[in-house]
């Protein structure tokens, strides 16, 4: 993909800045709003349906908190440093989880979206499948998927094989196919199953992964560390590109992120990027501007700063405004 002059515009979750985030409204809506593919976050139930949503915590996402049929189901875990209370995908069925409905993670920075909560379904991966097939033969174009996974790891610790139920669903996918996450032993997994895609690794802008934290320990090497010369070129025999956080390019400024593209380029890595938003709350400081962080600040001058480095693929929540950046609208 590194040889293409164009970018990928990629659906963050659909698209999650106009409707609540991996519902079907915001998948549909991102395709006819210019994306080139979408990217779903990929969870499990108890019975091993695989469903969309940001975290397998899921009281942010849906109405759940206000289901007193399922005020049992509230829980503590811990995952590895981190304790979260709430409601988790792996322990309703898909029966129990399809009675819930989503809502605007973010209502206080998007009050419009919200004003769609309540009125979608979770979704299931194999429903997006056919959404995708659909909206191709619509607009005449293969439209693609960047698949993350998320949390294989513990999943794997309760006895849900993600990656054994993602390599299976995306199997016979006919379009263009990318597989992320944070955890790289299990894009291996999927690998070995035969799965045709481009295997990408995503690097959090800070801290270490949780499957080399378990196999390493303290000395498993950080995300900064697995960037550096010698990190990146191991990486580079292993996976086909990388996902870094937009600050990777642009602190201290965009010089860091053309040298970080260019090096993983020259190893034969594609480079995505996360996540162009117009707020405030997610811009960077040079682009703030308005008042309050709900306020769109200077999106365009940001968005061309992080087109600018020369990068595969951009995840974006408003994917038109991204395609307004690419154009120079």
């Amino acid at each position: 993909m590194s040889e293409q002059r164009r970018p990928w515009v990629i659906g963050h979750r659909g698209a999650s800045g106009y409707r609540p985030e991996h519902t079907r409204a915001a998948y549909e809506l991102a395709f006819a709003l210019g994306a080139d593919a979408v990217e779903p976050d990929i969870v499990a139930t108890r019975d091993g349906v695989l469903v969309l949503r940001h975290e397998n915590e899921i009281s942010g996402t849906t109405d759940v908190a206000g289901r007193p049929e399922f005020a049992d189901r509230r829980t503590t875990k811990n995952f590895g440093p981190v304790t979260v209370t709430g409601w988790f995908t792996e322990d309703f069925t898909w029966e129990e989880l399809s009675t819930l409905r989503a809502v605007e993670r973010l209502p206080e920075l998007r009050p419009h979206s919200a004003t769609f909560d309540g009125r979608s379904p979770i979704m299931r991966l194999d429903e997006l499948l056919r959404l995708i097939a659909d909206a191709s033969e619509r607009q005449g174009r293969a439209l693609g998927l960047v698949a993350e996974i998320k949390h294989a790891v513990y999943f794997d610790a309760i006895g849900i094989p993600l990656g054994e139920l993602v390599a299976e669903a995306l199997a016979r996918f006919p379009g263009p196919l990318v597989v992320e996450s944070f955890e790289e032993t299990v894009l291996g997994e999927v690998r070995a199953r035969g799965v045709d895609a481009r295997y990408v690794y995503l690097l959090e802008a800070s801290g270490t992964a949780p499957d080399l934290l378990m196999r390493l320990g303290a000395s498993a090497p950080d995300y900064s560390t697995q960037l550096g010369e010698e990190g990146l070129a191991e990486l580079a025999t292993r996976v086909d590109g990388i996902s870094v956080d937009k600050a990777r390019l642009l602190k201290p400024d965009a010089r860091a992120g053309v040298e970080l593209v260019d090096r993983a380029h020259r190893l034969g890595l594609d480079v995505f990027t996360w996540t162009l938003r117009p707020e405030n709350a997610y811009l960077t400081k040079p682009f703030r501007a308005g008042d309050g962080r709900a306020a769109w600040g200077d999106w365009r001058g940001e968005f061309a700063s992080v087109l600018a480095t020369g990068v595969d693929g951009v995840f974006a929540d408003h994917p038109d405004l991204a395609v307004a950046a690419l154009d120079g609208d």
